[in-house]
């Protein structure tokens, strides 16, 4: 039997498969709560102080957060179904 064959039947005699559906939960959990303190810090920028250039990368970085975050969920939404 091969290495890997060994692993699998291994994982799936100890049912980890869902171990590692919950570390991939708990990664993308945190990795949306840094996105939405960083979209509530881009939030909170005063946007008329900005040069025309500064601006313009401001709503690029809004809309990447925006992006990210609904990416997340998506793929949270994925894990628990």
């Amino acid at each position: 039997m091969s290495i890997k064959k060994f692993i699998e039947s291994v994982k799936a005699s100890l049912n980890l498969n869902k171990f590692e559906q919950k570390g991939k939960k708990k990664a993308i959990k945190r990795l949306l709560q840094k996105l939405e303190s960083r979209k509530e810090i881009l939030a909170k920028i005063h946007k008329k102080k900005l040069k025309k250039k500064d601006l313009k990368e401001l709503r690029e970085e809004q809309e990447i957060v925006d992006l990210q975050i609904k990416k997340g969920k998506k793929l949270l939404d994925e894990l628990d179904g």
